[in-house]
């Protein structure tokens, strides 16, 4: 059967619903992985297409046998693949070494062994005809009913109501956050819906400014981003740059107070080989939100919060993993 293609419906960013809407959304982890939708015939085969469109089967040879798991049931899913560490979570880095793939077969069936994937389903959009038009708590139950469980693949369970005690559950446990659905919405095919609500779970943390990177265009003559790092045994180590988070008046400021703290000299451990970066002295300190670490110890997703002049460098000792 020639399955519909289907755009995924994208969440908003935003907060908990209010405490008197709790009921009527549902609740599920939120993943850190690459969105994938399934396309199951019904031949046996399975097709998996990534949120632009492109063809990523090839590059994920372990989740084939999910193909043959509905007989011939046509079917449509939405999920996430996610590459797990040690305690379960997906791990975004873990997942790079495995994506863009698709067409190297061997090489992909290499990585498979030594880094398996997984395949967290969350929506059914097309069973034998389209379910794009049914609430979600109906379309939910479905794909429940499905009983999709397997070596490299599961369903993991929705929470209806108990919004606060879902995130808090997420932040305890380093996940990336929470997705929150209102049982009554319908599948949008590629909107970014305010009927789907994500929530990262964001981390704050002290950096010593250690560089900067120039702006370009209207930024010229400005800090398009900084280059921070976390002192840990008297050494400073890199742990990424910032490029967000700042106002006109705050990045002209930071550009007043890098202008007197220049240096020829990286004042990191080890260089972190940023072409154009511009050193300064680590006495700088401010604070950033982030989502996640990388293995190495980089923040990702870094926003600038607020400089921290009550912080001597001294002061903002590493909280490196």
């Amino acid at each position: 059967m020639r399955l519909p293609l289907i755009a995924p419906m994208l969440a908003t960013p935003g907060v908990l619903p209010p405490a008197r809407q709790d009921t009527q959304w549902a609740y599920e982890t939120k993943q850190d992985g690459q969105r994938a939708v399934v396309y199951l015939p019904g031949d046996g085969t399975l097709e998996l297409r990534a949120r632009s469109g492109e063809i990523i089967t090839g590059a994920y040879p372990e989740l084939g046998p999910l193909g043959e798991a509905l007989g011939a049931a046509p079917a449509v899913l939405d999920g996430e693949v996610v590459a797990p560490d040690e305690r379960g979570h997906g791990d975004f880095q873990r997942l790079q070494s495995r994506m863009g793939l698709a067409h190297s077969p061997a090489l992909a069936a290499r990585r498979a062994a030594h880094t398996p994937v997984h395949l967290v389903l969350f929506d059914l959009m097309f069973l034998r005809g389209d379910l794009t038009a049914l609430p979600y708590a109906r379309r939910r139950a479905r794909l429940e009913e499905l009983g999709l469980a397997g070596p490299h693949w599961s369903t993991p369970g929705a929470l209806v109501g108990h919004g606060a005690r879902a995130l808090e559950a997420t932040r305890e446990s380093g996940l990336e956050g929470l997705v929150c659905k209102r049982l009554d919405s319908v599948y949008e095919p590629g909107v970014r819906s305010r009927s789907w609500i994500k929530i990262r779970n964001v981390r704050a943390v002290d950096v010593i400014v250690g560089g900067w990177l120039p702006g370009r265009g209207r930024l010229s003559g400005l800090p398009g981003a900084l280059l921070v790092g976390q002192r840990e045994a008297g050494r400073l180590h890199y742990v990424g740059r910032v490029g967000t988070g700042w106002t006109e008046a705050e990045r002209t400021e930071l550009a007043r107070l890098l202008g007197t703290v220049e240096t020829r000299v990286c004042p990191f451990d080890r260089d972190p080989r940023v072409p154009d970066a511009r050193w300064v002295l680590p006495r700088l300190v401010g604070e950033v939100r982030y989502s996640t670490r990388t293995r190495s110890g980089l923040l990702r997703q870094p926003s600038w919060l607020r400089l921290r002049p009550d912080l001597a460098p001294e002061d903002s000792a590493a909280d490196l993993p």
